[in-house]
This record gives structure tokens, C-alpha cells and sequence, in this order.
């Protein structure tokens, strides 16, 4: 068995948070942390890639002439290291698990856009998608899955309740990816309702991204735990394979 290469600004928080999710999920095999400044691991080595939650990305990878928020905390050099990560784990077809700036970071990477700011952008409060840490769980809202999606079979449900910890989210889709969860009670009348999870058009690559933090949930004892567990599950089969 291959490893499964874990891409993180935090090594400390990643072996608190994502190690754990990923063996309850059943990935037995190693696990590499990196993060920008590492060498990576020949990628013909790996099953699986996941990408952490972390800071903002800088508006010039999807438009050169897109200053940056006043609330933005960008990090450059992690959008530096994972840019290429994710295009060389798109291109081999591996398993990709995108976590909240995972997510994003694989939707600009293959091409697509975020909303800097999300108060800004629907006239929301500050704290509507900002709630808890990963020690204090607080579920504020629920997501709505397309029903027919793989995710939400992957999940084995099309709504349950979630953590909410950004302020930025997916704008215009990458070519590859479809927008198949979404909080409804976030609306904007041009982009429409708050993208909550991605997952690949093409149905043989396992290629997920989901905007809230699943790897907080999965000691929940009740079907937003079953939900988050479902996830890294699914993960570690497909990195199985």
C-alpha cells in the first residue's frame, strides 16, 4: 500500500485533526504531512491526496487585476506549493479531498474562482459562516446535497448539519468540477446560493471538496457524525484501490 499525502499549513494541527479522521475512515497505510518548504514525494508513489483547511488565497490566481480583501489573510506560500500539487494529482487521477481551503484551492487550481468575502457579498452577518474552532463544535446550519450526487451518496444522506468556519467560498466553477451542496439560505440574486461542496463531472475520478470541516466531526455519536465519517471512508477506500 501507497501513502496518502496529507497537504497542510499546520503539521501539528493536521496530526491533531486529519490523522485521526483518516484512520477512523480505515487508511492503515502511511501518511505524509507536508507543507510549503517540504520536498514532495514522487507523486507516482501516492494513492490519495488530501488538502487542509487554512489560510486565504491570493485573488491573482484567478484574476490578476482582483485586489485583495481588506479581511483576507493570504498565504502565498501555500498557494505556491499546492497549485501544482493539485494539477499533477488532477492529471495522474488521483483521489483528491478538499477541505474547506481545500476546496477552494482545488477549484482555483483547475481554473475557477472564489468570493473574497462572503459578508461583503450576500449582506450577511459576519458570524453567519463563522462560528465554533476545531475544539468547540458548533453546527450553525444545515447543507443541502443534490440528491443524486455521489456525495451525497458518499455521505448516505442529502442534508445534515455542519460546522462553518470561512468567509471565502467558490464563485465560478472549474471546468471538471459541479457544484452539488449549497447553503439556500445564503442567496445572492448573480451567483445564487452559497456553494458548500464540489465534486468531479467525471464519475470515474474520486474527486471531492467540501466547504465545512468533517475532520472536526467524526467523534459525533449521531447522523452528522455518521455524515463526516462517511467522507474519509470513502476516501480511504478510493486510495485503496
Amino acid at each position: 500500500m501507497s501513502s496518502i499525502l496529507v497537504a497542510c499549513g499546520s503539521k501539528s494541527g493536521a496530526e491533531r485533526h486529519y490523522l485521526p479522521a483518516l484512520r477512523l475512515g480505515g487508511w492503515q497505510g502511511d501518511i505524509r504531512l507536508v507543507a510549503p518548504g517540504d520536498a514532495l514525494p514522487p507523486m507516482g508513489s501516492l494513492s490519495g491526496v488530501v488538502l487542509c483547511g487554512g489560510l486565504d488565497i491570493h485573488p491573482r490566481l484567478w484574476d490578476p487585476l482582483e485586489p485583495v480583501h481588506p479581511t483576507a489573510e493570504v498565504d502565498e506560500e501555500r498557494d505556491a506549493f499546492e497549485v501544482p500539487l493539485v494539477l499533477q494529482a488532477w492529471g495522474l487521477g488521483l483521489p483528491i479531498l478538499g477541505i474547506c481551503r481545500g476546496e477552494q484551492m482545488l477549484n482555483v487550481a483547475l481554473g475557477g474562482s472564489l468570493l473574497q468575502d462572503l459578508p461583503s457579498h450576500f449582506a450577511c452577518a459576519p458570524e453567519r459562516h463563522r462560528h465554533g474552532s476545531s475544539n468547540c463544535l458548533d453546527l450553525p446550519h444545515a447543507v443541502q446535497l443534490e440528491p443524486l450526487s455521489r456525495l451525497a451518496e458518499l455521505f448516505g444522506c442529502p442534508e445534515f448539519r455542519v460546522n462553518s468556519r470561512h468567509h471565502q467560498a467558490v464563485k465560478r466553477l472549474a471546468p471538471g468540477l459541479k457544484a452539488v451542496a449549497w447553503h439556500l439560505d445564503t442567496q445572492h440574486p448573480e451567483t445564487g446560493p452559497l456553494i458548500e461542496g464540489l465534486e468531479a463531472e467525471d464519475e470515474n475520478r474520486w474527486v471531492f471538496g467540501v466547504q465545512w470541516h468533517p475532520e472536526n466531526l467524526v467523534g459525533l455519536e449521531d447522523e452528522n457524525g455518521e455524515a463526516a465519517r462517511r467522507i474519509f471512508e470513502g476516501f480511504a477506500e478510493a486510495a485503496g484501490r
